[in-house]
């Protein structure tokens, strides 16, 4: 069964590493193979990456929509997963659910969970700040 994605005018998509923009009206795609897909909203830019987890998002990022580059993600992935461990433990079991999914080759999925990783990193800073 095919994807169905309403555009609005002007709305852009990553469609298997293609960028492509809606032009001057509303439209339907129909997708119709798996391929690699993302929203604008999803994106993340590398400007964007500005923390330690919105560094792993966009690691996760590449592995789904850059393939041919996967060992090199992935490896930079690990590198930062061990580093946000060490420095805050508490993210051990959401790392863990992003790191399965990642290691069966369903990166759109450890994306939302990164989505929450991010909302969780974000918690603690500002927990941080209202207590110093």
């Amino acid at each position: 069964m095919p994807l169905r994605i309403s555009l609005k005018a002007g709305e852009r998509l990553i469609v298997g590493g293609a960028v492509v923009r809606n032009g001057q009206s509303r439209a339907d795609l129909l997708i119709e193979n798996d391929v690699p897909i993302l929203r604008a909203r999803e994106v993340m830019s590398l400007d964007e990456a500005t923390s330690p987890c919105r560094r792993i998002y966009f690691a996760i990022q590449l592995m789904y929509v850059d393939p041919d580059r996967l060992v090199e993600h992935q490896q930079l992935y690990w590198q930062m997963v061990r580093e946000v461990i060490a420095a805050s433990p508490s993210t051990n079991a959401l790392l863990t659910d992003i790191s399965t999914r990642i290691s069966d080759g369903q990166y759109y999925p450890a994306l939302k969970l990164g989505r929450k990783l991010i909302a969780y990193e974000e918690e603690l800073i500002s927990h941080a700040e209202s207590s110093a």
